[in-house]
């Protein structure tokens, strides 16, 4: 096997370039006669086995600020905590067809569930969008699950209705909210309209002070919500087809930990069309403060007193509670 075998150096991790009937083949025919399902289990005793690819190099690991960016997070994690004050990562989760269709995983029975052949989006009930709201605190987590665009006026929509039905009161004299979120998407760090929806649905409709955080570019996979809500989700109904939206609120509302957590799911109606545009000038009279660390990925958006006119000029740069 030793022409046959690749690995990685610094582990013990190695694997067979050729496939079992390959393998088979030739020791045959160097007077071995063998055959595959027995080239398999030799290869068992000598500890190879069946692997898939796995997503374990990070596309940008040498960003400059990424060191930085997370030791502020640090910062700002223990600074809100101390103060008793929210925090909660946001995040969609993957999209979903609602039907009769196959759904990755295995689950136990007595025999497979049968789904259509084929997942043509024309056949579904719709496509459902999961929006994943996780209180670290608490170990809480609410999904607003609507049918229509991945928008950042859906996030918002999403995390106005969570606080509206849930923050306000278990944080009661909470005048300040912290966001986790990705670098990207609808709540990513570059969408104009995420940041206008913060401002007028959060700052100035609900009385909030906002300060977001993105994690680093390709470093999504640290956002709690992904290991700590979205994974568990996965797990509970894998292998289940969804073939109806209270079959997929179910499995969401049933999915708990042995850590305790507890998870609450509804519908979000409503139609968020894509391609809107915010103008120079409905940025300029946004009241946001950009942090002197890494301003890109971190900013605070206060409420105006006048959502109509210019914000004010901001001397102090960085997040005051």
């Amino acid at each position: 096997m030793e022409p046959e075998t690749a690995g990685d150096p610094l582990s013990e991790q190695k694997w067979v370039r050729s496939s079992l009937r390959s393998l088979s083949a030739r020791l045959s025919a160097a007077g071995h006669p063998i055959s595959p399902p027995t080239v398999g289990r030799l290869l068992s005793e000598l500890d190879y086995a069946l692997h898939v690819n796995a997503k374990k190099v990070e596309a940008r690991p040498d960003h400059a600020e990424r060191d930085t960016q997370f030791t502020y997070l640090t910062e700002l994690r223990n600074a809100f905590v101390a103060a008793g004050l929210p925090v909660i990562s946001v995040d969609t989760k993957k999209k979903e067809l609602i039907g009769n269709f196959k759904n990755a995983g295995q689950a136990w029975g007595l025999v497979a569930e049968t789904v259509n052949s084929h997942d043509f989006p024309q056949d579904a009930d719709g496509r459902a969008v999961p929006y994943g709201i996780y209180d670290l605190i608490h170990n809480h987590g609410t999904v607003y699950v609507g049918s229509s665009g991945d928008t950042p006026q859906f996030a918002v929509d999403a995390i106005a209705r969570w606080w509206e039905q849930r923050g306000r009161h278990i944080f009661p004299h909470a005048e300040h909210l912290l966001i986790l979120a990705d670098a990207g998407g609808s709540n990513g760090c570059r969408p104009r309209l995420w940041k206008e929806q913060l401002q007028v649905q959060l700052s100035d409709r609900l009385g909030l002070t906002v300060t977001v955080y993105h994690y680093p570019t390709g470093c999504s996979k640290w956002n709690p919500i992904e290991h700590r809500l979205f994974s568990h989700i996965s797990l509970n109904w894998a292998g289940k087809p969804l073939r109806t939206w209270e079959v997929m609120l179910g499995y969401i509302r049933g999915t708990t930990t042995t850590t305790g957590l507890q998870v609450e799911a509804s519908r979000l109606e409503g139609h968020y069309e894509t391609g809107h545009r915010v103008s120079d000038a409905a940025m300029d009279a946004l009241h946001l403060t950009r942090h002197t660390v890494c301003p890109v990925w971190n900013y605070t958006i206060r409420p105006r007193i006048d959502p109509g006119a210019a914000a004010p000029v901001m001397e102090d740069r960085e997040v005051i509670f």
